[in-house]
């Protein structure tokens, strides 16, 4: 089954809408947004990729060597946020999500947000690449 251009640019427009809507939610909550944001949809899973996005106080824990620190207070905000973070897919999608999941690393800077949402029938397929326009921090110590 192809996708036709139609279905392709509904398809990017709804991906930059979560891409859009979750950096959102970083930039507010965080008082700094990542730099880009990828997000893809294979069917009934979507991830999204947020890059540089790391605080300067969390970059500046990273490079002591304290980075549990930085893990431990992102996963408390994940939770915290975890249905806003649900509204933005479900909003986008037109469906449920099931299962939130969300993960950092730190080298590269890099959050990643995985949802599972409810099955439907027909496959789906799309990404979607954006600069957000973020500056890029200065190095601690630097």
């Amino acid at each position: 089954m192809s996708v036709s251009d139609a279905e392709k640019a509904g398809q990017a427009q709804f991906l930059a809408e979560i891409g859009r809507g979750l950096a959102g939610l970083h930039t507010e909550y965080y008082g700094k947004g990542p730099a880009r944001a990828r997000t893809y949809m294979l069917n009934d899973t979507v991830i999204c990729l947020l890059e540089e996005g790391f605080t300067t106080v969390e970059r500046t824990l990273i490079a002591d060597g304290n980075s549990d620190a930085v893990h431990n207070i992102r996963r408390s905000f994940q939770a915290t946020m975890e249905q806003p973070f649900r509204d933005v897919v479900q909003g986008a999608t037109h469906r449920r999500v099931l299962a939130y999941m969300s993960q950092i690393h730190n080298s590269p800077d890099l959050a990643v947000e995985l949802f599972g949402l409810e099955p439907q029938a027909a496959p789906v397929a799309g990404g979607h690449h954006e600069e957000l326009g973020a500056p890029a921090l200065p190095e601690p110590n630097s």
